[in-house]
């Protein structure tokens, strides 16, 4: 079986979720979770992990232009940690500079589109495996 990844988009209310082959460097958007202050349902995370079996869950961390964390990059990471301490899966974060804003383009949208279905947010979980896979070099 090919090494699989899943990413996480971590947002208050929406947490967008891909899966990625680590060894095609591939990722595909895959759902949105409901989040209640940035706060999942955690059987629905059980339930991706018991699904996918992944190796690595990678999480994107919206920092600073500088490179510094951002507040929601710290809740970004505590939502990781619990990933890794609730699950005990390697997880592993990545900077998601500008994630959202290609995710968009990815989808031509336009302007401030509803993204009522979460397509935007798994589209932006993707993005960021994307990265986090262009960066390995196994």
């Amino acid at each position: 079986l090919m090494p699989l990844a899943l990413g996480f988009d971590y947002g208050l209310s929406r947490i967008g979720v891909a899966t990625g082959q680590t060894l095609t460097k591939t990722a595909s958007p895959l759902i949105a979770l409901s989040a209640k202050d940035g706060t999942p349902q955690w059987e629905h995370i059980q339930a991706l992990l018991d699904e996918w079996k992944p190796d690595v869950v990678v999480v994107g961390l919206p920092l600073h232009d500088d490179g510094s964390m951002s507040e929601m990059a710290e809740r970004a990471k505590k939502f990781g940690q619990r990933i890794h301490g609730r699950f005990g899966v390697h997880v592993e974060f990545i900077n998601e500079y500008h994630s959202t804003r290609e995710a968009r383009e990815h989808l031509n949208y336009r302007g401030k589109a509803g993204d009522q279905d979460g397509k935007l947010d798994a589209t932006a979980a993707s993005v960021i495996l994307e990265r986090w896979l262009g960066e390995q070099h196994a």
